[in-house]
């Protein structure tokens, strides 16, 4: 399986919630802002090592937009 860096937030939404099948709940969009707000987390340093840490603060703000069209 190859990895791809999505550039949208309506390809990194489609990916989560359809393809992976994940609801995007206001506890998993709040789980995950905690773990990618902690670079010191090894979840947390595996993303920025595989994805960078441009791609990190791009996911950052789709989960901080999804959290807000949760509201």
């Amino acid at each position: 399986m190859s990895l791809r860096v999505l550039d949208s937030y309506d390809d990194w939404r489609q990916c989560i919630a359809v393809d992976c099948g994940i609801p995007l709940t206001k506890a998993f969009v709040r789980r995950r802002l905690e773990e990618l707000a902690n670079p010191r987390l090894h979840t947390t340093s595996r993303f920025i090592e595989v994805w960078g840490e441009a791609h990190r603060q791009r996911v950052i703000e789709w989960f901080e937009r999804a959290e807000r069209e949760l509201a």
